[in-house]
């Protein structure tokens, strides 16, 4: 099994835990990482993006001149692409880019992902990752005393936490989230992974 140290609050050893092999030590696939953040990427986006075509833009009516006998190559509208003011020939529309991706391909790229950390050791799993109060001092004490206060980091807990998410969501660098909403580009994207000990239990049980 491999084994992580854990943490306190203060960001000192205080032991270790062994966590799974098929998910923290995991073969990386950078292959199946490469397609799920393209597609997480893609599904991201608006697809409000919008040109005019020809029949869009306002006027144009008139044929420009005469079809023939002046000596200049024959027009029949001054929006045509090729004019200045003219619409845009094959320009974007709105479009959904939404795509899907096998379940077990999301999950090979989560297992990836988290071995990847584990690999840089980057993994810090804190025994007991709350706050009595909202206080941002406190998660900086925690990044400081991880040696992560200069890097970005992911902080995750089992489950949405309001104190810790705003505690550290004005931290420059630090995204706070929970096991429910743990994503493969969000891993990858940040330097240190910072998790609870029960979301290190969560995250076994959902990709076993």
């Amino acid at each position: 099994m491999a084994k992580v140290a854990l943490y306190n609050m203060e960001g000192a050893k205080t032991g270790d835990m062994e966590v799974s092999d098929a998910i923290f030590a995991a073969e990386i696939n950078n292959a199946v990482l490469h397609a799920v953040v393209v597609n997480q990427l893609a599904n991201k986006r608006q697809g409000t993006q919008s040109t005019k075509t020809r029949t869009e833009v306002a006027g144009g009516g008139a044929k420009p001149w005469r079809q023939k006998g002046t000596g200049r190559a024959r027009q029949g509208s001054t929006r045509a692409p090729q004019w200045t003011g003219g619409g845009v020939a094959l320009g974007p529309k709105p479009r959904s880019y939404r795509y899907t991706l096998n379940k077990k391909v999301r999950r090979l790229a989560m297992k990836s992902a988290l071995s990847a950390k584990y690999a840089d050791y980057k993994v810090f799993v804190v025994e007991d990752l709350s706050v009595d109060e909202i206080k941002t001092s406190k998660i900086v004490t925690l990044l400081k005393g991880l040696e992560v206060d200069n890097e970005k980091a992911l902080i995750v807990t089992a489950d949405a936490n309001e104190k810790v998410y705003k505690s550290a969501r004005n931290i420059k660098g630090v995204t706070p989230t929970h096991v429910g909403t743990l994503n493969v580009y969000d891993i990858l994207k940040h330097d240190a992974f910072i998790v609870s000990k029960d979301a290190v239990a969560k995250i076994e049980e959902v990709l076993a």
